[in-house]
């Protein structure tokens, strides 16, 4: 008997890995917003968890640079924080280990997971790890567009001065970083990293890589995607590539209206192909430009349970798809720490 996917979906624990804030202003989080992401969104669609993101851009790497970047990725995470209270009849609480991702599920809460989007945000100083860590973040992304002091991104900034590569992948400060974000019990996150980057990071970490939104290139000729080799990397590490809603990175040149849900699983099954179910898991990167036609926000995040249902996965396998290979990895960082 065909299982079905709306109770299944609603028996999940779901985590999806990357969301953004609107910053430095934005709507209420508990009321219905035109963000795709809210929590009554959040409710609606079943999303139990969700990584909420304190990006900083890629700016001057200058001591007034740094300073900026800090303060705005410290600020962020005091919001990103703030969302963890009762109001308007939802719950929602700050976890930053799985273990307080399990139970703010278990009470009907929806769990709010910090993360810090670009290294360019610790101010070149490894110091500040620890405070993000102390405000909740649980993964870091290395860099964003643009190269900064600790490696090398997939998409240089002509802008400010880029060429095609600075540090050849990880700098060492960047390899001090992967070293102190181990010790701490955060995980790196390898999205937006140049090639290189990437593959040393998964290679030094003594945890597993994620990365939190990204796709696939062979089905996307992207630079922001990975190809076989960084998959079989994350493989041979133990790692987890979370597939992501961005249209231009599902299709090439598409149109949010261009991509449809089974564009979006064709990644995944890619992925699971190519290096196995374990590996690969869900992202929308909603508010930071994810979203396509059949997932518009997070209440329509059913018909990813749905497409998967249709094409023979099984109630363990869309477990493990919607957070349980994500929380596996967070699990492992938390062991390897200290």
């Amino acid at each position: 008997m065909m299982l079905d996917p709306i109770a299944l979906h609603r028996s999940l624990l779901t985590v999806d890995t990357h969301i953004d804030i609107p910053w430095p202003h934005g709507a209420d989080p508990f009321s219905n917003t035109s963000r795709r992401v809210d929590l009554p969104k959040m409710r609606r669609g079943h999303v139990t968890a969700g990584c909420f993101a304190a990006y900083v851009p890629q700016g001057p790497r200058t001591r007034d640079g740094h300073t900026a970047a800090l303060t705005r990725a410290l600020a962020m995470l005091e919001s990103i924080r703030s969302m963890g209270t009762t109001r308007a009849g939802i719950t929602a609480r700050v976890a930053s280990t799985t273990e307080e991702i399990e139970a703010a599920h278990a009470a009907d809460a929806i769990a709010i997971i910090p993360a810090v989007e670009n290294g360019h945000a610790l101010g070149a100083d490894l110091a500040n790890l620890a405070k993000f860590r102390a405000l909740g973040a649980r993964y870091m992304t290395l860099c964003h567009n643009g190269h900064n002091d600790l490696c090398d991104s997939s998409n240089p900034r002509a802008d400010l001065g880029d060429s095609a590569a600075l540090h050849g992948g990880l700098s060492g400060l960047g390899r001090e970083a992967v070293v102190e974000m181990n010790r701490l019990g955060m995980v790196v996150d390898v999205s937006h990293t140049s090639r290189q980057t990437m593959l040393q990071a998964a290679t030094l970490s003594k945890s597993p890589v994620v990365a939190t939104h990204s796709c696939v290139k062979a089905l996307c000729d992207v630079p922001r995607n990975m190809d076989d080799t960084q998959l079989d990397a994350l493989r041979d590490t133990g790692g987890v590539i979370q597939i992501t809603a961005v249209s231009a990175f599902v299709k090439p040149r598409a149109r949010p209206e261009d991509v449809k849900v089974s564009d979006f699983v064709d990644h995944v099954e890619y992925v699971v192909r190519r290096i196995g179910l374990a590996h690969v898991g869900i992202s929308s990167d909603f508010d930071g430009g994810g979203g396509f036609s059949g997932w518009h926000d997070a209440s329509e995040s059913a018909s990813l349970t749905v497409e998967l249902v249709k094409r023979g996965y099984g109630a363990h396998e869309i477990a493990a798809l919607w957070g349980g290979n994500f929380m596996r990895v967070m699990k492992l960082a938390e062991e390897a720490a200290g």
